[in-house]
Protein backbone atom coordinates (compact mmCIF):
# COMPACT_ATOMS: atom_id res chain seq x y z
CA UNK A 1 0.00 0.00 0.00
CA UNK A 2 1.23 3.50 -0.83
CA UNK A 3 0.78 6.85 0.87
CA UNK A 4 -1.28 8.08 -2.10
CA UNK A 5 -3.85 5.37 -1.33
CA UNK A 6 -4.64 7.26 1.89
CA UNK A 7 -5.37 10.60 0.25
CA UNK A 8 -8.75 12.29 0.02
CA UNK A 9 -9.93 15.86 -0.52
CA UNK A 10 -11.43 17.63 2.48
CA UNK A 11 -12.91 21.13 2.31
CA UNK A 12 -11.23 23.15 5.10
CA UNK A 13 -14.56 24.34 6.45
CA UNK A 14 -15.41 20.76 7.48
CA UNK A 15 -12.56 20.69 10.03
CA UNK A 16 -14.45 21.10 13.31
CA UNK A 17 -13.24 24.08 15.35
CA UNK A 18 -15.66 23.72 18.27
CA UNK A 19 -17.28 20.70 19.96
CA UNK A 20 -21.04 20.22 19.76
CA UNK A 21 -23.24 20.44 22.84
CA UNK A 22 -24.26 18.07 24.27
CA UNK A 23 -21.43 15.68 23.47
CA UNK A 24 -23.69 12.88 22.20
CA UNK A 25 -25.50 15.13 19.70
CA UNK A 26 -22.68 14.67 17.19
CA UNK A 27 -23.45 12.69 14.05
CA UNK A 28 -22.67 9.00 13.60
CA UNK A 29 -21.98 7.26 10.31
CA UNK A 30 -22.51 3.50 10.66
CA UNK A 31 -20.65 1.28 8.20
CA UNK A 32 -21.54 -2.40 7.87
CA UNK A 33 -18.45 -4.25 6.62
CA UNK A 34 -20.44 -7.29 5.51
CA UNK A 35 -22.66 -5.35 3.10
CA UNK A 36 -20.91 -2.00 2.64
CA UNK A 37 -24.16 -0.31 3.68
CA UNK A 38 -23.92 3.10 5.34
CA UNK A 39 -26.47 4.67 7.68
CA UNK A 40 -26.49 8.23 9.01
CA UNK A 41 -27.50 8.56 12.65
CA UNK A 42 -26.80 10.58 15.80
CA UNK A 43 -24.23 9.43 18.35
CA UNK A 44 -26.84 8.94 21.07
CA UNK A 45 -28.31 6.20 18.80
CA UNK A 46 -25.16 4.12 19.33
CA UNK A 47 -26.97 1.60 21.53
CA UNK A 48 -29.09 0.48 18.59
CA UNK A 49 -25.97 -1.02 17.01
CA UNK A 50 -24.61 -2.68 20.14
CA UNK A 51 -25.90 -5.89 21.66
CA UNK A 52 -26.32 -7.13 25.24
CA UNK A 53 -23.07 -8.88 26.06
CA UNK A 54 -20.87 -6.59 23.98
CA UNK A 55 -18.02 -4.87 25.81
CA UNK A 56 -16.70 -1.35 25.20
CA UNK A 57 -12.96 -0.85 25.65
CA UNK A 58 -12.33 2.76 26.71
CA UNK A 59 -8.96 4.51 26.81
CA UNK A 60 -8.87 6.18 30.23
CA UNK A 61 -5.84 8.38 29.52
CA UNK A 62 -6.13 12.01 30.65
CA UNK A 63 -4.77 14.86 28.57
CA UNK A 64 -2.25 16.91 30.52
CA UNK A 65 -1.69 20.66 29.94
CA UNK A 66 1.49 19.78 28.09
CA UNK A 67 2.14 23.02 26.21
CA UNK A 68 4.21 25.74 27.85
CA UNK A 69 6.55 28.59 26.96
CA UNK A 70 10.16 29.27 27.85
CA UNK A 71 12.98 31.47 26.65
CA UNK A 72 16.66 31.27 25.81
CA UNK A 73 19.24 33.21 27.73
CA UNK A 74 19.37 35.50 24.70
CA UNK A 75 15.68 36.27 25.24
CA UNK A 76 14.37 34.31 22.26
CA UNK A 77 10.98 32.67 22.87
CA UNK A 78 10.60 28.89 22.61
CA UNK A 79 7.33 26.97 22.46
CA UNK A 80 7.54 23.60 24.24
CA UNK A 81 5.36 20.52 24.24
CA UNK A 82 6.02 17.93 26.95
CA UNK A 83 5.95 14.37 25.59
CA UNK A 84 6.99 12.07 28.44
CA UNK A 85 9.46 11.62 31.29
CA UNK A 86 12.12 8.93 31.58
CA UNK A 87 14.66 8.60 34.38
CA UNK A 88 14.19 12.18 35.49
CA UNK A 89 14.66 13.54 31.96
CA UNK A 90 11.90 15.22 29.96
CA UNK A 91 11.27 14.53 26.29
CA UNK A 92 10.04 17.71 24.63
CA UNK A 93 9.10 19.09 21.24
CA UNK A 94 10.67 22.54 20.93
CA UNK A 95 9.98 25.24 18.34
CA UNK A 96 11.95 26.95 16.88
CA UNK A 97 14.76 24.46 17.36
CA UNK A 98 17.40 25.23 14.70
CA UNK A 99 19.71 27.35 16.87
CA UNK A 100 19.36 25.43 20.11
CA UNK A 101 22.48 23.68 21.41
CA UNK A 102 23.28 20.85 23.82
CA UNK A 103 24.19 22.28 27.23
CA UNK A 104 22.00 25.36 26.80
CA UNK A 105 19.50 26.29 29.53
CA UNK A 106 15.93 27.39 28.83
CA UNK A 107 14.00 29.35 31.46
CA UNK A 108 10.32 28.42 31.70
CA UNK A 109 7.45 30.84 32.14
CA UNK A 110 5.49 30.54 35.34
CA UNK A 111 8.01 29.81 38.08
CA UNK A 112 11.38 30.10 36.36
CA UNK A 113 12.17 26.39 36.18
CA UNK A 114 15.26 25.82 34.04
CA UNK A 115 15.66 23.07 31.45
CA UNK A 116 19.15 21.90 30.51
CA UNK A 117 19.20 20.59 26.94
CA UNK A 118 20.87 17.16 27.05
CA UNK A 119 20.31 15.55 23.64
CA UNK A 120 18.84 16.51 20.28
CA UNK A 121 16.64 13.84 18.71
CA UNK A 122 14.71 13.89 15.43
CA UNK A 123 11.86 16.13 14.24
CA UNK A 124 12.37 18.88 16.80
CA UNK A 125 12.44 16.53 19.81
CA UNK A 126 14.88 17.18 22.65
CA UNK A 127 15.78 15.50 25.91
CA UNK A 128 16.09 18.00 28.76
CA UNK A 129 16.90 17.83 32.45
CA UNK A 130 14.79 20.04 34.76
CA UNK A 131 16.72 22.12 37.29
CA UNK A 132 15.83 21.59 40.07
CA UNK A 133 14.55 18.03 39.60
CA UNK A 134 10.78 18.33 39.16
CA UNK A 135 7.83 15.99 38.68
CA UNK A 136 6.44 17.05 35.29
CA UNK A 137 2.68 16.50 35.62
CA UNK A 138 2.10 18.56 38.80
CA UNK A 139 4.31 21.29 37.35
CA UNK A 140 2.41 21.30 34.06
CA UNK A 141 -0.91 21.45 35.91
CA UNK A 142 0.29 24.78 37.34
CA UNK A 143 1.84 26.43 34.29
CA UNK A 144 0.83 24.54 31.14
CA UNK A 145 -2.11 24.79 28.77
CA UNK A 146 -4.24 22.27 26.87
CA UNK A 147 -2.31 21.12 23.76
CA UNK A 148 -4.96 21.46 21.06
CA UNK A 149 -4.15 19.89 17.67
CA UNK A 150 -2.63 22.25 15.07
CA UNK A 151 -5.79 22.22 12.94
CA UNK A 152 -7.94 23.70 15.74
CA UNK A 153 -7.40 27.44 15.52
CA UNK A 154 -7.51 29.68 18.59
CA UNK A 155 -6.35 33.30 18.37
CA UNK A 156 -5.58 33.46 22.11
CA UNK A 157 -4.86 29.80 22.82
CA UNK A 158 -7.27 27.22 24.29
CA UNK A 159 -10.41 28.67 25.86
CA UNK A 160 -12.14 27.59 29.06
CA UNK A 161 -14.39 25.15 27.19
CA UNK A 162 -11.40 23.36 25.65
CA UNK A 163 -10.08 22.47 29.09
CA UNK A 164 -13.10 20.24 29.74
CA UNK A 165 -14.25 19.31 26.25
CA UNK A 166 -10.84 18.13 24.97
CA UNK A 167 -11.07 15.41 27.61
CA UNK A 168 -13.28 12.33 27.87
CA UNK A 169 -15.76 12.14 30.77
CA UNK A 170 -13.99 8.97 31.98
CA UNK A 171 -10.39 10.26 31.77
CA UNK A 172 -8.33 9.14 34.77
CA UNK A 173 -4.64 8.47 34.15
CA UNK A 174 -2.61 11.57 33.29
CA UNK A 175 -0.14 11.28 30.46
CA UNK A 176 -1.62 12.06 27.02
CA UNK A 177 -0.75 15.09 24.92
CA UNK A 178 -3.71 14.49 22.61
CA UNK A 179 -7.21 13.26 23.38
CA UNK A 180 -8.52 9.80 22.41
CA UNK A 181 -11.14 11.61 20.38
CA UNK A 182 -13.64 8.80 19.71
CA UNK A 183 -14.44 8.91 23.42
CA UNK A 184 -15.23 12.62 23.43
CA UNK A 185 -18.81 11.90 22.30
CA UNK A 186 -19.80 9.94 25.40
CA UNK A 187 -21.82 11.43 28.24
CA UNK A 188 -22.25 9.82 31.67
CA UNK A 189 -25.94 9.40 30.85
CA UNK A 190 -25.26 7.54 27.59
CA UNK A 191 -22.73 5.26 29.30
CA UNK A 192 -25.34 4.52 31.97
CA UNK A 193 -27.99 3.71 29.37
CA UNK A 194 -25.65 1.32 27.58
CA UNK A 195 -24.81 -0.42 30.84
CA UNK A 196 -28.50 -0.84 31.63
CA UNK A 197 -28.95 -2.36 28.16
CA UNK A 198 -26.35 -5.02 28.97
CA UNK A 199 -23.32 -3.45 27.29
CA UNK A 200 -20.30 -3.81 29.55
CA UNK A 201 -17.30 -1.50 29.60
CA UNK A 202 -13.69 -1.82 30.67
CA UNK A 203 -10.79 0.60 30.66
CA UNK A 204 -7.26 0.34 29.37
CA UNK A 205 -4.64 3.05 28.92
CA UNK A 206 -2.69 4.38 25.99
CA UNK A 207 -1.04 7.75 26.48
CA UNK A 208 -1.58 9.41 23.11
CA UNK A 209 1.58 11.12 21.84
CA UNK A 210 2.20 13.96 19.44
CA UNK A 211 3.19 11.38 16.84
CA UNK A 212 -0.49 10.73 16.24
CA UNK A 213 -0.53 13.94 14.14
CA UNK A 214 2.57 13.11 12.12
CA UNK A 215 1.77 12.34 8.48
CA UNK A 216 3.20 9.34 6.71
CA UNK A 217 6.26 10.56 4.81
CA UNK A 218 7.42 7.34 3.14
CA UNK A 219 5.94 6.50 -0.25
CA UNK A 220 5.40 2.88 0.77
CA UNK A 221 3.74 2.21 4.10
CA UNK A 222 6.20 -0.59 4.81
CA UNK A 223 8.94 2.06 5.00
CA UNK A 224 7.18 4.28 7.56
CA UNK A 225 8.67 4.46 11.08
CA UNK A 226 5.77 4.37 13.53
CA UNK A 227 5.85 6.49 16.67
CA UNK A 228 5.78 4.77 20.08
CA UNK A 229 3.10 5.20 22.76
CA UNK A 230 2.92 3.75 26.27
CA UNK A 231 0.02 1.39 27.09
CA UNK A 232 -1.30 -0.66 29.99
CA UNK A 233 -4.06 -3.28 30.19
CA UNK A 234 -4.74 -5.38 33.26
CA UNK A 235 -5.23 -9.13 33.57
CA UNK A 236 -8.73 -8.47 34.97
CA UNK A 237 -9.72 -6.51 31.85
CA UNK A 238 -8.32 -9.23 29.60
CA UNK A 239 -10.29 -11.85 31.53
CA UNK A 240 -13.48 -9.81 31.09
CA UNK A 241 -12.88 -9.53 27.36
CA UNK A 242 -12.20 -13.27 27.09
CA UNK A 243 -15.49 -13.96 28.92
CA UNK A 244 -17.23 -11.54 26.54
CA UNK A 245 -16.14 -13.51 23.52
CA UNK A 246 -16.86 -16.85 25.17
CA UNK A 247 -20.46 -15.72 25.71
CA UNK A 248 -20.84 -14.57 22.10
CA UNK A 249 -20.32 -10.86 22.72
CA UNK A 250 -18.15 -8.51 20.71
CA UNK A 251 -15.11 -6.46 21.72
CA UNK A 252 -15.87 -2.85 20.76
CA UNK A 253 -12.77 -0.66 20.63
CA UNK A 254 -13.53 2.98 21.35
CA UNK A 255 -11.00 4.68 19.14
CA UNK A 256 -7.81 3.80 17.32
CA UNK A 257 -5.90 4.15 20.60
CA UNK A 258 -7.88 1.37 22.28
CA UNK A 259 -7.38 -0.61 19.08
CA UNK A 260 -3.60 -0.20 19.33
CA UNK A 261 -3.70 -1.51 22.89
CA UNK A 262 -5.78 -4.56 21.97
CA UNK A 263 -3.78 -5.42 18.89
CA UNK A 264 -0.46 -4.97 20.74
CA UNK A 265 -1.31 -8.01 22.85
CA UNK A 266 0.73 -10.91 21.50
CA UNK A 267 -2.16 -13.36 21.73
CA UNK A 268 -5.79 -13.73 20.74
CA UNK A 269 -8.22 -12.77 23.49
CA UNK A 270 -10.56 -15.65 24.17
CA UNK A 271 -8.21 -18.12 22.56
CA UNK A 272 -8.33 -20.45 25.54
CA UNK A 273 -5.24 -19.16 27.34
CA UNK A 274 -5.44 -16.95 30.41
CA UNK A 275 -3.61 -13.74 29.61
CA UNK A 276 -1.40 -11.79 31.98
CA UNK A 277 -1.37 -8.00 32.22
CA UNK A 278 0.49 -6.19 29.46
CA UNK A 279 2.22 -2.81 29.58
CA UNK A 280 5.02 -1.05 27.78
CA UNK A 281 5.68 0.87 24.58
CA UNK A 282 3.92 -0.06 21.37
CA UNK A 283 4.98 0.88 17.86
CA UNK A 284 2.35 -1.23 16.14
CA UNK A 285 1.48 0.09 12.68
CA UNK A 286 -1.78 -1.33 11.34
CA UNK A 287 -2.55 -1.10 7.64
CA UNK A 288 -4.05 -3.42 4.96
CA UNK A 289 -3.98 -6.40 4.79
CA UNK A 290 -3.59 -6.64 8.58
CA UNK A 291 -5.75 -9.33 10.23
CA UNK A 292 -7.32 -8.14 13.48
CA UNK A 293 -7.27 -10.56 16.42
CA UNK A 294 -8.84 -8.64 19.28
CA UNK A 295 -11.19 -6.02 17.81
CA UNK A 296 -14.62 -6.89 16.48
CA UNK A 297 -16.21 -3.43 16.22
CA UNK A 298 -14.54 -0.02 16.05
CA UNK A 299 -15.89 3.38 17.04
CA UNK A 300 -13.73 6.17 15.65
CA UNK A 301 -13.61 9.76 14.41
CA UNK A 302 -12.76 10.92 10.88
CA UNK A 303 -9.01 11.07 10.34
CA UNK A 304 -6.48 13.16 8.45
CA UNK A 305 -5.52 12.23 4.88
CA UNK A 306 -2.33 10.19 4.55
CA UNK A 307 -2.31 9.35 8.26
CA UNK A 308 -1.55 6.13 10.11
CA UNK A 309 -5.03 6.29 11.67
CA UNK A 310 -6.71 6.27 8.27
CA UNK A 311 -4.56 3.27 7.32
CA UNK A 312 -5.76 1.47 10.46
CA UNK A 313 -9.45 1.80 9.67
CA UNK A 314 -8.81 0.77 6.06
CA UNK A 315 -7.44 -2.47 7.49
CA UNK A 316 -10.62 -3.17 9.46
CA UNK A 317 -13.01 -2.35 6.63
CA UNK A 318 -11.74 -2.40 3.04
CA UNK A 319 -9.99 0.63 1.54
CA UNK A 320 -12.84 0.91 -0.96
CA UNK A 321 -15.47 0.95 1.80
CA UNK A 322 -13.60 3.63 3.75
CA UNK A 323 -13.07 5.81 0.69
CA UNK A 324 -16.78 5.59 -0.11
CA UNK A 325 -17.73 6.33 3.49
CA UNK A 326 -15.43 9.38 3.64
CA UNK A 327 -16.77 10.69 0.33
CA UNK A 328 -20.28 10.26 1.71
CA UNK A 329 -19.33 12.07 4.92
CA UNK A 330 -17.91 14.99 2.94
CA UNK A 331 -21.04 15.15 0.78
CA UNK A 332 -23.24 15.05 3.88
CA UNK A 333 -21.16 17.83 5.50
CA UNK A 334 -19.94 15.81 8.47
CA UNK A 335 -17.52 17.52 10.84
CA UNK A 336 -13.98 16.10 10.73
CA UNK A 337 -11.08 15.44 13.12
CA UNK A 338 -10.84 15.81 16.89
CA UNK A 339 -13.97 17.87 17.59
CA UNK A 340 -15.81 16.30 14.66
CA UNK A 341 -18.36 13.54 14.19
CA UNK A 342 -17.99 9.80 14.64
CA UNK A 343 -18.04 6.59 12.64
CA UNK A 344 -19.00 3.09 13.80
CA UNK A 345 -17.55 0.17 11.82
CA UNK A 346 -19.45 -3.06 12.54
Amino acid sequence: MRRADLHYELPPELIAQQPVTPRDSSRLLVLDRATGQRVHRTFRDLGEYLQPGDCLVLNDTRVIPARFACCRQSGGRIEALFLHESGGEWHLLLKPTRRLAVGEFLVCDGDGLRLELVRRLERGEWVARPVPETEPVPWLERVGETPLPPYIQRAQGPDAEDVTRYQTVYAQRAGAVAAPTAGLHFTPELLGELEQAGVRRVQATLHVGAGTFQPITAERLTDHQMHAEWFDISAEVLATLAATRAAGGRIVAVGTTATRVLESIDATIGGGTELAARQGWTEIFIYPPYQFRNVDVLLTNFHLPESTLLALIMALATPEQIRAAYADAVAQRYRFYSYGDAMLIV
